[in-house]
Protein backbone atom coordinates (compact mmCIF):
# COMPACT_ATOMS: atom_id res chain seq x y z
CA UNK A 1 0.00 0.00 0.00
CA UNK A 2 1.21 3.71 -0.91
CA UNK A 3 1.43 6.68 1.37
CA UNK A 4 -1.55 8.17 -1.66
CA UNK A 5 -3.88 5.61 -0.68
CA UNK A 6 -6.27 6.50 1.80
CA UNK A 7 -8.01 4.32 4.44
CA UNK A 8 -11.71 5.24 4.99
CA UNK A 9 -12.89 4.77 8.47
CA UNK A 10 -14.69 2.00 9.15
CA UNK A 11 -17.80 3.04 11.54
CA UNK A 12 -18.90 -0.04 14.22
CA UNK A 13 -21.47 -0.20 16.41
CA UNK A 14 -20.69 -1.44 19.66
CA UNK A 15 -22.96 -2.23 22.37
CA UNK A 16 -22.80 -4.35 25.44
CA UNK A 17 -25.13 -4.84 28.47
CA UNK A 18 -22.79 -1.60 30.44
CA UNK A 19 -23.57 0.53 27.61
CA UNK A 20 -27.73 -0.44 27.36
CA UNK A 21 -27.29 -0.23 30.98
CA UNK A 22 -26.09 3.43 30.54
CA UNK A 23 -28.15 3.96 28.03
CA UNK A 24 -31.33 3.56 30.78
CA UNK A 25 -29.77 5.25 33.22
CA UNK A 26 -29.24 7.87 31.02
CA UNK A 27 -30.65 11.22 32.27
CA UNK A 28 -30.52 10.20 36.03
CA UNK A 29 -28.84 11.89 38.67
CA UNK A 30 -28.25 11.72 42.10
CA UNK A 31 -31.18 14.03 43.05
CA UNK A 32 -33.51 10.98 41.58
CA UNK A 33 -31.74 8.47 44.51
CA UNK A 34 -34.17 9.12 47.22
CA UNK A 35 -37.25 8.62 44.82
CA UNK A 36 -36.15 5.27 43.93
CA UNK A 37 -35.51 4.64 48.10
CA UNK A 38 -39.03 5.26 48.46
CA UNK A 39 -40.53 3.50 45.95
CA UNK A 40 -38.19 0.38 46.82
CA UNK A 41 -39.49 0.93 50.47
CA UNK A 42 -43.17 1.05 49.40
CA UNK A 43 -42.62 -2.06 47.41
CA UNK A 44 -41.06 -4.17 50.20
CA UNK A 45 -44.02 -2.92 52.32
CA UNK A 46 -46.11 -3.83 49.70
CA UNK A 47 -44.42 -6.76 49.77
CA UNK A 48 -44.33 -7.93 53.77
CA UNK A 49 -48.13 -7.14 53.55
CA UNK A 50 -48.86 -9.47 50.89
CA UNK A 51 -46.91 -12.33 52.64
CA UNK A 52 -48.65 -11.44 56.26
CA UNK A 53 -51.72 -11.69 54.12
CA UNK A 54 -50.97 -15.25 52.69
CA UNK A 55 -50.50 -17.15 56.05
CA UNK A 56 -53.45 -15.48 57.74
CA UNK A 57 -55.32 -17.16 55.10
CA UNK A 58 -53.60 -20.29 55.41
CA UNK A 59 -53.81 -19.98 59.34
CA UNK A 60 -57.81 -19.29 58.15
CA UNK A 61 -58.09 -22.32 55.96
CA UNK A 62 -56.14 -24.68 58.39
CA UNK A 63 -59.12 -23.59 61.06
CA UNK A 64 -62.03 -24.29 58.63
CA UNK A 65 -60.83 -27.84 57.38
CA UNK A 66 -60.04 -28.84 61.27
CA UNK A 67 -63.54 -27.41 62.13
CA UNK A 68 -65.51 -29.17 59.34
CA UNK A 69 -63.28 -32.66 59.93
CA UNK A 70 -64.48 -32.11 63.92
CA UNK A 71 -68.06 -31.27 63.14
CA UNK A 72 -68.40 -34.26 60.12
CA UNK A 73 -66.89 -36.25 63.16
CA UNK A 74 -69.54 -35.69 65.58
CA UNK A 75 -72.00 -35.97 62.73
CA UNK A 76 -71.24 -39.49 62.24
CA UNK A 77 -70.97 -40.27 66.11
CA UNK A 78 -74.23 -38.44 67.12
CA UNK A 79 -75.99 -38.62 64.24
CA UNK A 80 -79.15 -40.73 66.08
CA UNK A 81 -79.12 -38.39 69.25
CA UNK A 82 -82.15 -36.94 67.93
CA UNK A 83 -83.99 -39.89 67.39
CA UNK A 84 -82.76 -41.77 70.95
CA UNK A 85 -83.81 -38.35 72.91
CA UNK A 86 -87.36 -38.85 70.90
CA UNK A 87 -87.00 -42.58 71.57
CA UNK A 88 -86.68 -42.00 75.78
CA UNK A 89 -90.17 -41.78 76.56
CA UNK A 90 -91.21 -44.81 74.77
CA UNK A 91 -88.74 -46.64 76.28
CA UNK A 92 -89.74 -45.22 79.64
CA UNK A 93 -93.07 -46.33 78.82
CA UNK A 94 -92.31 -49.78 78.25
CA UNK A 95 -90.27 -49.80 81.32
CA UNK A 96 -93.53 -48.55 83.53
CA UNK A 97 -95.92 -50.93 81.78
CA UNK A 98 -93.41 -53.95 82.13
CA UNK A 99 -93.44 -52.66 86.14
CA UNK A 100 -97.58 -52.80 86.42
CA UNK A 101 -97.62 -55.88 84.62
CA UNK A 102 -96.04 -57.40 87.91
CA UNK A 103 -98.96 -55.69 89.94
CA UNK A 104 -102.23 -55.60 87.30
CA UNK A 105 -104.06 -58.64 87.40
CA UNK A 106 -106.86 -56.99 85.00
CA UNK A 107 -105.42 -58.12 81.32
CA UNK A 108 -107.00 -55.36 79.61
CA UNK A 109 -104.89 -52.28 81.29
CA UNK A 110 -101.51 -54.35 80.56
CA UNK A 111 -103.56 -54.12 76.71
CA UNK A 112 -103.97 -50.79 77.01
CA UNK A 113 -100.32 -49.57 78.49
CA UNK A 114 -98.71 -51.73 75.86
CA UNK A 115 -101.21 -50.26 72.80
CA UNK A 116 -100.30 -46.25 74.23
CA UNK A 117 -96.27 -47.70 73.97
CA UNK A 118 -97.07 -49.00 70.78
CA UNK A 119 -99.10 -45.90 69.29
CA UNK A 120 -95.76 -43.39 70.77
CA UNK A 121 -93.36 -45.73 69.24
CA UNK A 122 -95.58 -45.22 65.74
CA UNK A 123 -95.76 -41.40 66.30
CA UNK A 124 -92.21 -41.28 66.97
CA UNK A 125 -91.43 -43.59 63.41
CA UNK A 126 -93.33 -40.87 61.63
CA UNK A 127 -91.90 -37.89 62.58
CA UNK A 128 -88.30 -39.36 61.80
CA UNK A 129 -90.03 -40.59 57.95
CA UNK A 130 -89.94 -44.06 58.70
CA UNK A 131 -92.53 -45.79 57.36
CA UNK A 132 -93.89 -49.35 57.49
CA UNK A 133 -94.64 -51.93 54.62
CA UNK A 134 -97.54 -54.31 55.40
CA UNK A 135 -98.12 -55.01 51.65
CA UNK A 136 -100.91 -58.05 52.46
CA UNK A 137 -103.13 -58.03 49.37
CA UNK A 138 -101.06 -56.34 47.36
CA UNK A 139 -99.09 -57.62 44.39
CA UNK A 140 -95.77 -58.90 45.04
CA UNK A 141 -93.05 -56.13 44.68
CA UNK A 142 -89.28 -57.63 44.93
CA UNK A 143 -87.81 -53.71 45.09
CA UNK A 144 -90.01 -53.81 48.99
CA UNK A 145 -90.76 -57.39 49.71
CA UNK A 146 -88.83 -60.57 50.17
CA UNK A 147 -90.77 -63.86 49.46
CA UNK A 148 -90.20 -66.31 52.01
CA UNK A 149 -92.55 -69.11 50.84
CA UNK A 150 -94.41 -69.48 47.90
CA UNK A 151 -98.19 -71.17 48.13
CA UNK A 152 -100.68 -71.56 45.23
CA UNK A 153 -104.45 -70.27 46.02
CA UNK A 154 -107.53 -70.50 43.44
CA UNK A 155 -108.95 -67.67 45.78
CA UNK A 156 -105.85 -65.27 45.68
CA UNK A 157 -104.67 -63.67 42.68
CA UNK A 158 -101.35 -65.23 41.28
CA UNK A 159 -98.38 -63.08 42.21
CA UNK A 160 -99.92 -61.86 45.17
CA UNK A 161 -99.24 -61.08 49.27
CA UNK A 162 -101.07 -63.36 51.24
CA UNK A 163 -99.58 -62.74 54.50
CA UNK A 164 -96.95 -60.99 55.95
CA UNK A 165 -94.50 -62.89 57.76
CA UNK A 166 -92.72 -59.12 58.62
CA UNK A 167 -92.95 -55.69 58.17
CA UNK A 168 -90.56 -53.96 56.28
CA UNK A 169 -89.62 -50.22 56.96
CA UNK A 170 -88.62 -47.57 54.49
CA UNK A 171 -86.84 -44.16 55.67
CA UNK A 172 -87.46 -40.79 53.32
CA UNK A 173 -88.52 -43.19 50.58
CA UNK A 174 -85.26 -45.61 50.76
CA UNK A 175 -85.85 -49.14 51.80
CA UNK A 176 -84.38 -49.93 55.36
CA UNK A 177 -85.84 -53.68 55.83
CA UNK A 178 -88.03 -55.45 52.88
CA UNK A 179 -91.12 -57.16 54.13
CA UNK A 180 -91.23 -60.85 54.52
CA UNK A 181 -94.19 -62.34 52.90
CA UNK A 182 -95.90 -65.17 51.39
CA UNK A 183 -96.86 -65.10 47.78
CA UNK A 184 -99.28 -66.91 46.08
CA UNK A 185 -99.29 -68.63 42.77
CA UNK A 186 -102.12 -70.24 40.29
CA UNK A 187 -103.01 -73.92 41.61
CA UNK A 188 -101.64 -76.23 39.12
CA UNK A 189 -105.03 -77.64 36.91
CA UNK A 190 -106.27 -81.37 37.81
CA UNK A 191 -106.02 -81.94 34.34
CA UNK A 192 -102.22 -80.87 33.85
CA UNK A 193 -101.76 -83.05 36.95
CA UNK A 194 -102.88 -86.30 35.62
CA UNK A 195 -100.76 -85.33 32.43
CA UNK A 196 -97.86 -85.04 34.71
CA UNK A 197 -99.03 -88.31 35.75
CA UNK A 198 -99.40 -90.37 32.86
CA UNK A 199 -96.08 -88.87 31.49
CA UNK A 200 -93.93 -90.99 34.41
Amino acid sequence: MSNDEKVEPVNVDITDEAGDVAHETEGLTEDHVPDLQVKLEEALAKSDDYYDQLLRNKAELDNVRKRSQRELENAHKYAVEKFVNALLPVIDGIEMGKQAAETITDVDQLKEGINMSLTMFQQLLEKFEIESINPEGDNFDPELHQAMSIQESADVPPNSVMAVMQKGYTIAGRLLRPAMVMVSKAPVDATEENQEKDAD
